[in-house]
């Protein structure tokens, strides 16, 4: 529980002032109670995220020896103290929140994040009016070369001021939601907490830097909602410095997560302003049951779409829109990580449709091994990049990995018992054509 707490926190408490989803509970923070609980490492020290991030290395090297064009996977829990994860996210959130706040009081409410443009001279006066900025303050802002040309403000823009503007040293005043009072955006960071900070981004970049050196694609996996906005973030710095050339770096987007839409179009929209490759992972997601017993106990909104169907939905749209930007800038990639025959299918009609050939490479696949091998191998033989995602380790530390990954597939005894039957369907037709071992 101490490492989900800052020191601000345990010396001046405060805990109750933070957004509900992003305080730490006790009862979510260990995973030995039920099997299904989704497994987080615990920080111990600095020096045992250095051995994760070893770990990881060895894992690259691995990679890079046993196949061409690689992947290798890394949890970002595992090289940082959560609090700093926890905290960083709860800032973005709000900041995406006071955009969406500042839209609203421009009459654009409900429409599409990427459509919402700011009109900068409305917004100054608004934040002069709410006692944020003074408009000769707001006028230093709203100027610079990392804003959009014209007189309004998108989201991208308002991210951009967020990355320039707002130093952990001096924080930045907006309205708390339920008492519309000023509060600091930015709760400091100890001396200690800053150099933590500051090591977990030195660990992302010795990582980068070795998958580049192997040529192995390194693919940041999601995690729980209350760390994923900071990751998320994290993981697309790392882009835009290492995918100039091609996609080395990959996103993890959780499509039962009712924003999923609006993070990949957002940060493809990025890569289209700033001409780096979007590399993306898409996944349905693992952490259900967790996120919405947390959600339920603690009274906030579930952040999961209500019904799998919705999460189907989900899926085949951010995917289609992937593959639109593969179709019309070849500079985008995506990997398809499903057990979903229907959703396999999409996607390669969609490739047919679009022009998009396996070859290219730009479209790959995977599932995790040992389950669905009667998609794996016809997509290889037909072409078209697909992998096996290997878990490994200790087998109290695998098996909750392994036990969600059977509830996020809640069809797999149904699949498995079609796989069964299709292994003994050919079976019997090599013993009547006699081609048993052909």
């Amino acid at each position: 529980l101490s490492s989900r707490t800052s020191a601000a926190e345990k010396e001046m408490g405060g805990a109750e002032q933070r957004e509900k989803q992003y305080q730490a509970h006790q009862g979510f923070g260990d995973h030995h109670g039920r099997v299904t609980r989704a497994h987080t490492y615990f920080y111990a020290d600095e020096a045992k995220c250095d051995q994760h991030m070893e770990t990881f290395l060895h894992c690259i090297d691995a990679s890079s020896g046993s196949s061409e064009d690689g992947f290798s996977a890394v949890k970002l829990t595992a090289l940082a103290r959560p609090q700093f994860l926890v905290q960083f996210s709860e800032v973005l959130v709000k900041w995406r929140r006071f955009f969406l706040q500042m839209a609203a009081e421009q009459g654009q409410a409900g429409r599409a994040v990427l459509e919402i443009k700011l009109e900068v001279e409305k917004l100054q006066e608004t934040l002069a009016n709410l006692g944020i900025l003074t408009k000769a303050e707001s006028q230093e802002w709203f100027t610079g070369e990392s804003l959009g040309t014209g007189s309004t403000v998108d989201l991208l823009d308002w991210n951009s001021l967020f990355d320039s503007r707002t130093k952990i040293s001096k924080p930045l005043l907006i309205p708390n939601r339920q008492t519309g009072q000023l509060e600091p955006l930015l709760s400091c960071f100890s001396e200690e907490e800053d150099l933590q900070m500051k090591r977990m981004l030195q660990r992302m970049d010795v990582l980068a830097k070795r998958a580049m050196e192997k040529g192995v694609r390194l693919m940041v996996d999601a995690e729980q909602s209350y760390f994923q906005p900071a990751i998320s973030r994290l993981t697309v710095e790392t882009q835009r410095r290492f995918n100039k050339n091609q996609a080395i770096i990959f996103n993890t987007y959780q499509c039962y997560l009712k924003e999923a839409y609006d993070n990949v179009t957002g940060d493809v929209e990025l890569s289209r302003r700033e001409g780096w490759h979007f590399g993306t992972k898409l996944v349905r997601g693992a952490y259900m049951e967790q996120e919405r017993e947390r959600a339920a106990q603690m009274g906030y909104e579930d952040p999961i779409n209500p019904t799998y169907e919705k999460t189907n939905e989900m899926y085949h749209r951010c995917l289609d829109y992937v593959l639109e930007e593969i179709k019309h800038r070849r500079k985008a990639n995506v990997m398809v990580a499903s057990h979903n025959e229907d959703t396999v299918k999409f996607t390669m009609r969609r490739m047919m449709e679009l022009g998009i050939h396996p070859s290219e490479k730009k479209v790959c696949f995977g599932q995790l091994l040992g389950m669905c091998d009667q998609i794996t191998f016809p997509l290889g033989q037909a072409g078209f990049p697909v992998y096996k995602y290997v878990p490994y380790g200790p087998v109290n530390e695998v098996l909750p990995y392994l036990s969600r990954r059977a509830q996020e597939n809640r069809g797999f005894v149904q699949r498995a018992n079609r796989e069964r039957d299709l292994l003994w369907k050919e079976v019997k037709r090599r013993l009547l054509t006699g081609n048993l071992f052909n």
